[in-house]
């Protein structure tokens, strides 16, 4: 009667580690991929970096105009609105 339990156990046992073992091939797909993202996430921080750099620049550029067009304004005694 003893031997019944522990064929049982045995074969849990058997079934785990069946279970646990993994293909090293999707294990390095997976690792492959991941890394991919990572770049790509890379790419998108230093695209986005590049593109406020680019929106601080006109915006110092629309300030400038808009600077000179209100002296332009206030030599040609034109009224300007307030902001």
């Amino acid at each position: 009667m003893r031997s019944l339990p522990l064929r049982r156990i045995a074969l849990v046992w058997a079934l785990v580690f069946a279970a646990s073992c993994r293909n090293p091939q999707a294990d390095a797909l997976i690792a492959e991929q991941m890394r991919e993202i990572g770049d790509e996430l890379n790419n998108a921080r230093q695209e986005t970096s590049g593109l406020h750099e680019q929106i601080d620049s006109l915006r110092m550029v629309v300030a400038r105009q808009d600077t000179l067009l209100r002296q332009l304004a206030g030599m040609a005694g034109v009224p300007v609105p307030p902001r």
